[in-house]
C-alpha cells in the first residue's frame, strides 16, 4: 500500500494525486461528494492497479485528523461480512451468510442471510460523513439509496426480514442520522420505513496500516430529533464565482463593485427551501432580490441547504463574515440588522478547510446540543 497527496478531483471517479513530485491519476471507487475528506494536501492511501486499468492506482482511504477513513465502498461490504461471520456485529450474532449480491426485483442487495431461522435481506451503506460525534448519510443525493430502502421495506413480510447497516468509518462518533440537509427524500423514506426494516449503524476505526480496529460500536439514532427537524425549511449558502471584477446595478443598492473571486450568500426560506435554492441556480428569471442581479452574471457553483426549525440566518451570516476576505455592505440584509449577507473569498471555499469546518458546525455539530437536551 502506497501513499500520495490529494491535488484535485477530476470527475466522480478519478482524482489527481502527487506521489513525490509526480502527478498520477487515481481511481476513486466512491461517488460521494467527500468534500470534508478530499482537501488539497490530504494523505491518500493507494493500491496499485494491475492488468489494463485506465489508472495506475486506486484510492483506498484518506487521512483525516491523523486517522484513515475508508473510501473504497466495496470494501465496506467485506468488512460487514467478516464481522457477521465472526459474530462481532451487534444484532447479527448467530446469523449466517447464505450468499452475496442477492437479486430481488430490480435491485441487488449485498447479503442474503439466515437470521433467527428465516431469510434476512441486508444492504450495507458505507458512511464517511461525520462531525465530532454525529455521522450522516448520504453526502450526495442518492436515488439508488431511496429505491433500496423502499424495496427492502416491500420485501419485509412475516416470512422474510430485511434491513440496512450503515458502516461509519470513524471510532469517535456516537450518533447516526440520515443527512436531511443533502437528501430530504432519502431522510423522509428512512423515517417512514423504520418500523418495517431493521436499521442499524455501527462505527469502526482503522489503523494506519489499514487494519481494522477491534472495537465495533452500535450508534444511537435520535429518532425524535429527526422527526422534528425533517422539514423543507431553514437557511442556505449560495456559492458564486465571478471570473472578472465588474460593477453592477443592484436594485435599490444602486451601482455596486464586485471584485473577482468567489461569493458566499446567506439566505433563508421558512418553507419550500428546495424550490428557493433551485430558483437561485437558474440564471434567467425575474430580478427580485439583490442576489438575483449578481447571479445573472456569475457562475453558480452550488447551493448548500441547512435544514432547521431554528432561525439561523443571522448566525450564519456572522460566521461567513468571519472566514471571508471581504464583504459587500448592505447586500441582502435590508430587512434585518446584519451588515450584509454577501461575502467574498479569493479562492474556492469548497476546498477551504475553514469553510468545510463552518458547514460541519451548522449541519452536524450544532445538533449535539439538541440531542443532549432531548436526553434531559
Amino acid at each position: 500500500m502506497g501513499k500520495g497527496r490529494f491535488v484535485k478531483r477530476l470527475n466522480r471517479f478519478v482524482i489527481l494525486c502527487l506521489i513525490g513530485s509526480k502527478r498520477v491519476r487515481v481511481h476513486l471507487p466512491n461517488p460521494g461528494r467527500l468534500r470534508e475528506l478530499l482537501l488539497p494536501g490530504r494523505t491518500v492511501y493507494l493500491a496499485e492497479n494491475r492488468g489494463g486499468k485506465s489508472t495506475d492506482f486506486t484510492a483506498v482511504a484518506v487521512e483525516r485528523e491523523g486517522a484513515p477513513v475508508l473510501l473504497h465502498t466495496h470494501l465496506a461490504n467485506a468488512v460487514v461480512g467478516r464481522l457477521i461471520e465472526e459474530g462481532r456485529l451487534p444484532g447479527f450474532e448467530g446469523a449466517r451468510i447464505v450468499r452475496t449480491e442477492a437479486a430481488f426485483g430490480r435491485s441487488r442487495f449485498d447479503f442474503l442471510l439466515e437470521r433467527d431461522g428465516r431469510p434476512f435481506v441486508l444492504e450495507v451503506k458505507s458512511c464517511t460523513l461525520f462531525g465530532n460525534s454525529i455521522a450522516m448519510f448520504p453526502d450526495a443525493v442518492t436515488a439508488r439509496g431511496c429505491r433500496h430502502l423502499e424495496e427492502l421495506a416491500a420485501l419485509a413480510d412475516p416470512g422474510t426480514a430485511a434491513g440496512v447497516v450503515f458502516l461509519v468509518h470513524s471510532s469517535r462518533v456516537r450518533y447516526f442520522l440520515p443527512d436531511y440537509h443533502t437528501d430530504l427524500d432519502f431522510a423522509r423514506i428512512f423515517l417512514d420505513v423504520k418500523d418495517r426494516l431493521l436499521i442499524k449503524a455501527f462505527s469502526v476505526g482503522w489503523k494506519r496500516d489499514l487494519t481494522l480496529c477491534s472495537d465495533v460500536r452500535e450508534l444511537e439514532i435520535p429518532w425524535r430529533l429527526l422527526d422534528r427537524e425533517l422539514s423543507d425549511r431553514g437557511v442556505y449558502i449560495l456559492v458564486l464565482h465571478i471570473t472578472e471584477g465588474r460593477v453592477l446595478d443592484v436594485g435599490g443598492l444602486g451601482r455596486v463593485r464586485f471584485p473577482q473571486g468567489f461569493y458566499l450568500y446567506a439566505g433563508s426560506a421558512k418553507r419550500n427551501l428546495r424550490k428557493r435554492t433551485e430558483r437561485h441556480l437558474r440564471r434567467r428569471k425575474t430580478l427580485h432580490w439583490h442576489i438575483d442581479y449578481l447571479r445573472a452574471c456569475a457562475d453558480a457553483t452550488e447551493a448548500i441547504p441547512i435544514r432547521s426549525g431554528d432561525d439561523l440566518e443571522h448566525e450564519l451570516a456572522t460566521a461567513l463574515g468571519g472566514i471571508a476576505d471581504w464583504a459587500i455592505p448592505s447586500f441582502g440584509s435590508s430587512d434585518c440588522d446584519c451588515p450584509t449577507h454577501l461575502f467574498g473569498m479569493k479562492t474556492n471555499p469548497l476546498i477551504s478547510p475553514a469553510f468545510i469546518d463552518l458547514l460541519q458546525h451548522f449541519r452536524i455539530d450544532r445538533l449535539e446540543r439538541m440531542i443532549a437536551e432531548e436526553k434531559t
